[in-house]
């Protein structure tokens, strides 16, 4: 009787105590996520946003020494990339600045805004093309739906400022990731919709490229301007 007595808690303990570890087990797990999804939407845009602070005033004391690009670190122990413009479009408030960075790698992108290798430089002949994130790590572009054909896109290098105009909102065009012809220096969409216009507002181009979806990262939004024009930065 006393050995029955003896092992039946013993036997209670043992099933709460792996009904509790469990708990445990899934309420931390639970936690790190909760923590994992924190930091991802929220951390590293608050952190994004002084990288970006920085790198602009990288660039703006440059400038005053007469330097057209500040030469910034890919990230800790990356390598060096230049950055030499600063966008800013009115849509998204008269506070609204993000620098512009060479290349599109990851670190590029959580410092502010990408432009693509090989496409135009601000204010040249063809296509001045762009990338910047809608959610996490600063999300330059988080409201590009909101942009409509006629909104000004601004973009300050150390001698001038040039001034696009879209022609497209930027909802208007969703692409797959792999359609590079938006990048190509007078675009033509092989579908035969959404695309810049002919002529001379065809010739000095500017392309906003970002995601179309908030969790994934299928498709792009794309939206296509011209050059309206070009004056001495103050």
């Amino acid at each position: 009787m006393n050995a029955g007595v003896a092992r039946r808690p013993g036997r209670r303990w043992h099933r709460v105590s792996a009904r509790t570890a469990a708990g445990m087990i899934l309420g931390c797990a639970g936690i790190a996520m909760l923590g994992w999804l924190g930091w991802e939407y929220w951390g590293t845009t608050w952190v994004a946003h002084r990288t970006q602070v920085a790198v602009m005033s990288s660039i703006e004391a440059g400038w005053k020494r007469g330097e057209d690009a500040a030469v910034i670190a890919e990230g800790p122990g990356g390598r060096p990339v230049a950055a030499r413009a600063i966008v800013r479009i009115p849509r998204f408030g008269s506070d609204f600045a993000v620098p512009v960075l060479e290349g599109t790698s990851d670190a590029v992108l959580a410092a502010g805004l990408g432009h693509y290798a090989g496409s135009a430089p601000p204010g040249g002949l063809g296509n001045y093309a762009l990338a910047g994130h809608r959610i996490t790590h600063g999300e330059p572009l988080r409201d590009m739906p909101d942009l409509r054909p006629g909104d000004r896109i601004v973009v300050e290098t150390r001698r001038s400022v040039f001034t696009y105009v879209l022609d497209t909102g930027g909802d208007a065009l969703v692409v797959p990731f792999t359609a590079g012809w938006v990048l190509d220096p007078a675009p033509r969409n092989p579908d035969g919709g959404v695309e810049p216009p002919d002529g001379p507002a065809g010739r000095r181009l500017i392309t906003l490229t970002t995601c179309s979806e908030l969790f994934h990262t299928d498709d792009r939004y794309v939206a296509f301007g011209h050059l309206e024009s070009t004056g001495p930065r103050p």
